[in-house]
């Protein structure tokens, strides 16, 4: 894909940037093609774009030549910025008068921080503009060929951190509540704590042989998915060398992957189970 062609939008009243704008963006799980037609304008206006670490290098490439780039990743056990000065880095900016596209991987107000950093802007007088994302714990999963909602599963899900502020696994969550009543968990950054989760889920009671998936680099070409249980999760992924970034999910929906898999199925690989539920058969039309 060129340039010129990866650049063109359709006639649309799209929202004004003016400078000192920051317009904070979710960049989606990491294929360029999940980027939002808002995403794409805002990356060709802006005059510098402060990205995480998860933004895709190629979504960048659609920038214009002269755009500024500034790195302010994030990543666990690694030296990062810390997000007081990313915060005040784009207030300078905006005070300078620059159009400011703050891209985020995801979706900003999905354990992104998006939030701290809209408060903190508004609070300094900065005007802002906030544009979602795919998240990667419902993207993402839907890549692994896994629904986050199915009507023979689950009539809800919960997304929980797999870390709070301090790196460690969060102690404010309520383990045997979440354990109790969530049909179908979705855990964003569990892999440096995953033992430690599982075992929290184990203890409150959920079944050691409950399906589990783990699918690392969603959306992207090095995607990897690994299936497993509850039980033998942490040691799994252990085994396999799964790695961050990663997305957890615990629940009978990832048995779904086995008719679902439509990736693995596009490469000409046979359906392991049209019936992974074990409802009688497949779903009739209603």
């Amino acid at each position: 894909m060129t340039n010129e062609t990866a650049i063109t939008l359709p006639d649309h009243d799209w929202p004004e940037f003016p400078p000192g704008l920051v317009w904070l963006v979710g960049a989606g799980p990491g294929e360029p093609g999940l980027l939002t037609l808002q995403a794409l304008y805002a990356l060709r206006e802006a005059d510098v774009i402060v990205h995480d670490a998860l933004v895709d290098p190629r979504i960048l490439e659609w920038r214009r030549p002269e755009t500024e780039m500034e790195y302010a990743g994030k990543r666990g056990g690694k030296p990062s910025a810390k997000q007081r000065d990313i915060s005040l880095r784009l207030i300078e900016l905006s005070r300078a008068g620059k159009k400011v596209l703050r891209l985020k991987g995801g979706d900003p107000f999905v354990f992104g921080r998006g939030g701290e950093e809209a408060q903190t802007l508004v609070q300094a007088g900065v005007p802002i503009r906030v544009t979602p994302g795919i998240s990667a714990g419902i993207g993402g999963l839907a890549f692994a060929g896994i629904p986050v909602t199915h009507r023979d599963v689950n009539q809800a899900v919960t997304f929980l951190t797999g870390h709070d502020q301090s790196g460690a696994t969060p102690s404010a969550i309520d383990w045997p509540s979440i354990a109790r009543g969530s049909q179908v968990i979705v855990i964003y950054m569990a892999m440096k704590h995953l033992k430690q989760i599982t075992g929290n889920l184990l203890g409150a009671g959920r079944a050691a042989d409950e399906p589990v998936a783990i699918v690392s680099n969603a959306t992207r070409p090095e995607m990897r998915v690994l299936e497993t249980t509850l039980g033998k999760a942490a040691a799994d992924a252990q085994d396999h060398g799964m790695e961050a970034p990663a997305i957890v999910c615990v629940g009978r929906v990832v048995a779904l992957r086995q008719v679902i898999d439509w990736a693995g199925q596009l490469r000409g690989e046979p359906v392991r189970d049209l019936d992974p539920l074990g409802t009688g058969g497949t779903r009739q039309v209603s």
